[in-house]
């Protein structure tokens, strides 16, 4: 049997670059567009209305920007299953902490490759963080110098985990793969994937950005 398309509503106040997203897609028969929206008041809406696998979510719009439609979109009272992927240029954008911190689970820079966006829509809804350990290593970086805290208050403790689950947030939020958290703890890849899945569950976070915040949050890693 033929999975369903994943099913995508395109944000943006820019018409050109939601019709270029559209042309893009219609070529590939696992992706399917079922909305647009030009603000962030029509994004939420629609989201309600047409529960789509994922929104690709412009960052600059009209009325709420893309953060806030994020917050209100993965913070639903009547939750729907949407991933957002934020639609951002990296080197330059203030507000990528912001929309991670609303929910997002990755962004997009404008000027990726037709493939990677295309890579990007995929990884995301199949409930993956579009993020690589190397690319959140330069999250790492930039996010340190955005306390989320002002300067003196206290960490939020951390409680639920076990001892080997604060070690591997603890290298999560430093930006280690898998791999390289094996290699440190003297544990299997396999392993560690248990323990990152566990994670996830105990601390109510949507993908691997959101450990590495979490870590940030409760003190667990120091900024640089």
């Amino acid at each position: 049997m033929t999975a369903a398309p994943v099913r995508v509503l395109l944000v943006d106040d820019q018409p050109l670059v939601r019709a270029g997203l559209r042309v893009l897609i219609a070529d590939h028969a696992d992706l399917e567009i079922v909305g647009e929206a030009g603000t962030g008041d029509e994004a939420v809406r629609l989201t309600a209305r047409l529960r789509p696998d994922v929104v690709v979510m412009d960052i600059r719009m009209p009325g709420p920007n893309g953060i806030d439609a994020t917050a209100l979109i993965t913070g639903a009272p009547d939750p729907v299953d949407t991933r957002v992927l934020v639609l951002t240029t990296f080197d330059d954008d203030e507000y990528v902490y912001g929309a991670l911190r609303a929910g997002a689970s990755g962004f997009l820079v404008k000027d990726m490759d037709m493939d990677d966006i295309l890579a990007a829509i995929r990884v995301v809804a199949a409930g993956d963080a579009l993020i690589a350990p190397s690319v959140t290593r330069r999250l790492i970086e930039e996010f340190a110098a955005r306390p989320a805290a002002p300067p003196g208050a206290a960490a939020t403790p951390l409680t639920g985990i076990t001892g080997r689950e604060r070690e591997v947030l603890v290298l999560v939020g430093r930006g280690l793969s898998n791999a390289e958290i094996a290699a440190e703890l003297f544990i299997t890849p396999a392993t560690v994937k248990a323990h990152v899945g566990r994670l996830l569950t105990k601390l109510a976070a949507r993908d691997r950005i959101h450990l590495v915040i979490h870590a940030y949050d409760h003190g667990l890693v120091a900024p640089r």
